[in-house]
């Protein structure tokens, strides 16, 4: 991994990924699901199977923007006994040899306290920081206290989010920006949503960001597709069923084949 501080790893990764012609490949796993050892496992060989950045979420009671198969990870983590802290703990004990962003909900968070979350996600490895309903400019005394903290924040688009307010989000954002592929909770969908092209160009047309694009995509052949549109493809639902299945020996194979598949495939002017 990078010695280069969080807020420049993720920038070194994209830069990289722009130099190779090649498509990120973001993975989604809930921390402690099925077990803490999967996940560490998980973490460690991310790299080998061609991840390109984690995203590990934080197990959360309430998680009104997933899915199904993320909101069952989610809990079953939680009766296990998995917490924030302990998911940082678990980050610091695996290091991936690839950025991980820190996928959480807000109250987590604020548990903590925002400076001291960002402090502790940045000293156990974390490159940066998503959380899922603090939407850019709700609060800026969370914004001060998260980058005082030394995280970069990500930030969320919906496919509903209007042009000048598209702007200003992507102006709060550093490292990349995750573009919203559908309404709704996460999950599998049977394709792709209509009309992405053309939200994934005029994003570009408002900053010079990469964009990812997650929510729906659960096979190879969606990630190929969207690969042809965006800088890179995020994978939840699908990875963390497999996770649940087969635990991260699948699921990492698995992604083997989506990253020959994204190799093989176009990539996005």
């Amino acid at each position: 991994m990078s010695d280069l501080p969080p807020d420049e790893r993720l920038a070194e990764r994209w830069t990289e990924l722009r130099a190779a012609g090649r498509t990120a490949l973001v993975a989604y796993v809930t921390a402690g699901h099925p077990a803490p050892a999967e996940t560490a496992a998980f973490l460690r060989g991310a790299a080998a199977a061609g991840v390109d950045v984690v995203e590990l979420g934080i197990p959360f009671s309430d998680p009104v923007a997933d899915g199904p198969v993320i909101q069952a990870s989610s809990h079953a983590a939680l009766s296990a006994g998995m917490t924030a802290r302990a998911a940082l703990r678990l980050l610091a004990e695996a290091p991936a040899q690839v950025p991980v962003v820190v996928f959480s909900y807000l109250n987590p968070v604020l548990a903590m306290g925002p400076e001291r979350f960002a402090r502790d996600a940045r000293s156990a490895g974390a490159a940066g920081i998503l959380i899922t309903d603090l939407p850019a400019g709700a609060d800026d005394a969370i914004d001060r206290a998260l980058g005082a903290g030394g995280l970069p924040l990500v930030r969320l688009v919906a496919p509903t989010t209007p042009p000048e307010r598209q702007r200003a989000v992507a102006a709060r954002s550093r490292g990349f920006l995750y573009l919203i592929a559908r309404l709704g909770v996460t999950g599998e969908s049977a394709e792709i949503a209509a009309g992405l092209g053309p939200q994934i160009a005029a994003l570009r047309s408002r900053t010079s960001l990469p964009i990812a694009v997650g929510f729906g995509i659960g096979s190879a052949e969606q990630a190929v597709a969207v690969g042809a549109l965006a800088d890179g493809v995020v994978i939840g639902s699908a990875l963390v069923a497999r996770m649940a299945r087969g635990g991260a020996r699948e699921a990492l194979e698995w992604l083997k084949t989506v990253r020959a598949a994204l190799d093989s495939g176009p990539r996005a002017a």
